[in-house]
């Protein structure tokens, strides 16, 4: 018998003062059987990076073709495309022609270290790609604000992540390894 995913509900008041962003969203995160929660909760932290009414949740480790999140406009084209974890050359050059922006969030600890060295002198062949490494223990400290229902506050200052509950707050600040494009 196939395992199902695991529901998770997050209602998000998200302040962005880099973006001038202000709102609340109620969203369903679906958890694969093969995620972690750590990687799921980076997904949650990733959309309040990016936090936009047209970005969505896709189908992510379901779908090989899909990103973990995306922005498209209302022609359904990619304006943004972003993936969690350490694509290959290949795969990196299928969505830098699909999407206007994309950004990759690394989060594999040495093994992302490691692709990150391989994949470095590759990565200035795509004018629009943006590539963040977020530290493993920050993935621990997210994984403890994990509940079923969870309201969540995230404040975004200066490419700094905030984000609280009632568990505790957490700070996310990725690290930047290419690119400078805008979040938005």
């Amino acid at each position: 018998m196939a395992l199902k995913a695991t529901i998770y509900k997050a209602d998000l008041a998200i302040s962005d003062m880099d973006r001038g962003y202000y709102a609340s969203h109620n969203l369903t995160l679906a958890q694969h059987p093969s995620e972690t929660i750590e990687r799921m909760m980076l997904r949650l932290a990733v959309f309040a990076l990016h936090a936009d009414e047209r970005l969505h949740f896709s189908k992510g480790i379901s779908a090989d073709d899909e990103p973990d999140l995306w922005r498209k406009n209302y022609g359904d084209e990619v304006e943004q495309w972003i993936e969690l974890g350490e694509p290959d050359e290949k795969r990196l050059r299928q969505i830098c022609g699909r999407a206007e922006a994309v950004w990759i969030y690394s989060y594999g600890g040495r093994a992302a270290d490691i692709w990150w060295e391989g994949m470095a002198g590759k990565a200035s062949r795509f004018d629009h790609l943006n590539i963040m490494s977020v530290a493993p223990d920050t993935l621990a400290e997210l994984a403890t604000l994990c509940q079923r229902n969870m309201q969540l506050t995230a404040t975004v200052q200066d490419g700094a992540l905030w984000f609280s509950s009632e568990q505790g707050s957490v700070t996310v600040t990725p690290q930047r390894l290419y690119g400078s494009g805008e979040r938005g």
